[in-house]
């Protein structure tokens, strides 16, 4: 591995402390979900943040656009948003000669970080306004296509506990996130700080730390973290056996899931790998990597059936058994580095 690389890893390294020490003086706890939205945003990936109403997961967005030096913009999805709402409307102009023409006035999605708040409150025909745009990155209005700016990713929310008046996301549109990340309770020494912070009633001032073109930078950088034919070979392994009719299956896939993760949920299992392996200070990604990034990349494409229900079982559930009933292969049979660190 050569000088250069270590000293990329190094700082990406500092990069990843510093955010990390600027969110902690606005939000309190929740570092794991911190740690996969980092992941998300240094793998070109995008995130769905699912968590009861007052968990901050506004907030958490919100202050990290604050430490990038990027442009943001929120949106709030109702019943009423129309696509046009997101992506832009064509107006017709005057020009200083007299003469009339259409201009295409930008929506809300050319932003480096669009958060798209409470993403189910609106109609199936809005909520496929970003397809394009977290696919291709790119936006298209009549004849014309335009490119969105880079780095881009789209971190939306959602209210887990309140179905009336909402839409689900079709499974299409959840396939574009590369994590379904849960917000959940914080622990209670956690709530006891959060409540100190309301009471001095104290606003911390977060600084810039990142660049739009650094953050692109350590994105080329994560991609370049290597990964071993025995990892591939366990992700492949994996995203297969959630299928249940594949013949490698688990006989309890086959009886509690209706269909599993696609070929996209392999890929970001190996992004995510990526991603953690660097902001780890390694090398190359582990099996360890893989399995830190499972339940997020794969309980919003496991469709659980009526007798997971019955059973009391969840994804969740069903891809933490699967990490128990899969076996890692022997690396000594595949040629690939030893794992280091930093």
């Amino acid at each position: 591995m050569s000088a250069n690389i270590s000293e990329y890893l190094t700082q990406f390294a500092q990069h990843r402390t510093q955010m990390v020490d600027q969110l902690k003086r606005v939000v309190v706890g929740q570092h794991e979900v911190i740690e996969q939205i980092l992941a998300a945003i240094f793998t070109r990936g995008h995130c769905l943040l699912v968590g009861v109403p007052g968990l901050a997961k506004t907030l958490m967005v919100s202050s990290i656009a604050q430490i990038l030096d990027v442009n943001y913009k929120r949106i709030q999805f109702t019943p009423d948003l129309m696509p046009s709402d997101i992506t832009g409307t064509t107006v017709l102009d005057e020009t200083p000669e007299g003469k009339r023409q259409f201009r295409f006035v930008n929506g809300p999605i050319f932003a480096n970080v669009v958060l798209a708040d409470e993403i189910n409150r609106t109609p199936p025909k809005t909520q496929a306004a970003l397809l394009q745009a977290m696919q291709e990155r790119e936006v298209t209005a009549g004849s014309e296509t335009m490119k969105l700016p880079e780095p881009f990713f789209v971190i939306a929310t959602q209210n887990p506990i309140e179905q009336e008046g909402t839409y689900p996301l079709p499974e299409a549109q959840l396939d574009r996130f590369m994590f379904n990340v849960k917000v959940d309770y914080p622990t209670a020494e956690e709530e006891r700080r959060i409540v100190s912070m309301t009471a001095k009633d104290e606003a911390a001032e977060l600084t810039k730390v990142m660049t739009a073109k650094a953050i692109l930078n350590l994105q080329k950088l994560v991609r370049s973290v290597p990964v071993g034919d025995y990892v591939t070979e366990y992700v492949v392994k994996l995203v297969r056996a959630t299928r249940p009719k594949d013949p490698t299956a688990p006989e309890f896939v086959k009886r509690m899931v209706d269909f599993g993760a696609g070929v996209r949920a392999g890929q970001y299992l190996v992004r995510a790998g990526q991603a953690f392996a660097a902001m780890d200070g390694r090398f190359s990604v582990a099996i360890d990597d893989i399995k830190k990034a499972a339940i997020p990349v794969l309980r919003h494409r496991i469709a659980a059936n009526f007798q997971a229900q019955a059973e009391g079982k969840t994804s969740d559930d069903i891809v933490t058994e699967l990490l128990k009933a899969i076996g890692e292969p022997e690396p000594t049979k595949y040629v690939s580095g030893p794992k280091k660190k930093l």
